[in-house]
C-alpha cells in the first residue's frame, strides 16, 4: 500500500499587494501546467509583503492589510481553491483576529472550496516582526491522504515547534518562509534536522528574489533532500512523496538502524525536563490529541490505510 501526495512548491516572489487577480490567474496557470499536483504551497507573507517600509510605515501597512480570516482575501482564495479543485496553501497574510490584534497566519484551503486549517505563528521573529504571536499548533487532515504540520519561517529554529507537530501525528510538516538573509544556508540544514530526528517529511519554501534568498527543498523522513533549488531566482518544485514512508522509517529505522520513536516503553521511567518544568511521560510519548475535526487518534508510529493516523 502507498499514499502518493503530489505537490508544487512555489519558490515565488512576493504578489502584488491587494492583486488577488494577479496571484488567481498567476494560481491557475501553475495548476495547468502542473494538473497532476494535488497541493499547491507559497512562501510566508505571500499575499502581504511590507516591501522595504521603515518601521513606521510598516506597521501602518500591516494594520491596513490584516483583515479576519472569513474577509475579502479568505473568501476569494477559498472560492481559487475550489474553482480549481486543489489542496492551496497560499502562504501566510497578516490575520485581525476576533481579540483586535493582528497575526502571522497560514490558512489551507481545500479542494471543495473551504477553508480547513489555519495557524498563528508562534516564534515570531523578535524584535523585527512585530505582531501578536500564537500559542496552538496546527494539524489538519487531507481527506484521503494523510496529515499536514504547519510551522511559519523562525518556528523552525525552534525543534519544539517540530516534534509537537509530529507528536499530534503530522506526516509532512510545511514551512513556509521568507528568508533574505544569509543564514538561509542554516535554515536549509534545519529543514532536514527536523526531518531526520522526526522521520517526518518537511518541505521549507522560501521565497524568491528580489524577497527571498530561495534554496527551497523537500525532506523526506530519512533525512534525504528529494529535490531543491540551488538559487534565488523563481521556480517550482514538484515531486510526489508516499506518506506510507513516515510509518516505514520509524517502524525499521532511519538508515535501518534508528528509531526515536520506540525510545520508550511502558517499562520506561519518567525524564524530568526542568526548562519546561515538566517531564517526558513515557506513556504519553506515543499518543497525540485528535485534531478538531479529524476522525481517528494521531499516533507518531503508524498510519491507517484510510489516510487518517491509527
Amino acid at each position: 500500500m502507498s499514499r502518493p501526495l503530489s505537490l508544487a512548491l512555489a519558490q515565488a516572489p512576493a504578489a502584488p499587494v491587494n492583486d488577488l487577480g494577479t496571484f488567481g490567474a498567476g494560481l491557475e496557470r501553475l495548476v495547468r501546467a502542473h494538473p497532476q499536483s494535488q497541493l499547491f504551497v507559497y512562501p510566508e507573507l505571500h499575499l502581504h509583503d511590507t516591501g522595504s517600509a521603515e518601521p513606521g510605515e510598516e506597521a501602518a501597512l500591516i494594520e491596513s492589510m490584516a483583515e479576519p480570516l472569513d474577509g475579502p482575501t479568505g473568501r476569494a482564495l477559498a472560492e481559487m481553491a475550489g474553482d480549481l479543485g486543489v489542496w492551496l496553501v497560499p502562504g501566510s497574510f497578516f490575520e485581525r483576529g476576533e481579540d483586535g490584534q493582528v497575526y502571522n497566519t497560514a490558512v489551507v484551503y481545500s479542494p471543495s472550496g473551504r477553508r480547513v486549517g489555519a495557524y498563528r505563528k508562534v516564534f515570531p521573529w523578535r524584535p523585527y516582526e512585530r505582531v501578536a504571536a500564537g500559542s496552538e499548533f496546527v494539524v489538519l487532515d487531507l481527506a484521503g491522504v494523510g496529515r499536514l504540520g504547519l510551522s511559519i519561517c523562525y518556528d523552525a529554529w525552534f525543534p519544539e515547534a517540530s516534534r509537537h507537530l509530529a507528536w499530534m501525528g503530522a506526516e509532512l510538516i510545511l514551512n513556509l518562509v521568507k528568508t533574505p538573509t544569509s543564514d538561509r544556508a542554516q535554515e536549509v540544514i534545519l529543514a532536514r534536522a527536523n526531518a531526520i530526528v522526526n522521520q517526518v517529511f518537511v518541505a521549507s519554501v522560501n521565497a524568491a528574489a528580489p524577497d527571498g534568498a530561495g534554496r527551497s527543498l523537500l525532506v523526506d523522513p530519512q533525512g534525504r533532500v528529494r529535490i531543491e533549488s540551488d538559487s534565488s531566482e523563481s521556480r517550482v518544485l514538484t515531486d510526489v512523496i508516499d506518506l506510507d514512508d513516515v510509518a516505514n522509517a520509524r517502524a525499521y529505522g532511519t538508515a535501518a538502524v534508528t528509531r526515536p520513536w520506540q525510545q520508550f516503553t511502558e517499562f520506561a521511567d519518567e525524564i524530568e525536563l526542568p526548562l519546561y518544568s515538566g517531564r517526558i511521560d513515557p506513556d504519553r510519548w506515543g499518543r497525540a490529541p485528535v485534531p478538531e475535526g479529524a476522525g481517528a487518534r494521531a499516533t507518531p508510529g503508524a498510519a491507517s490505510r484510510d489516510g487518517g493516523l491509527a
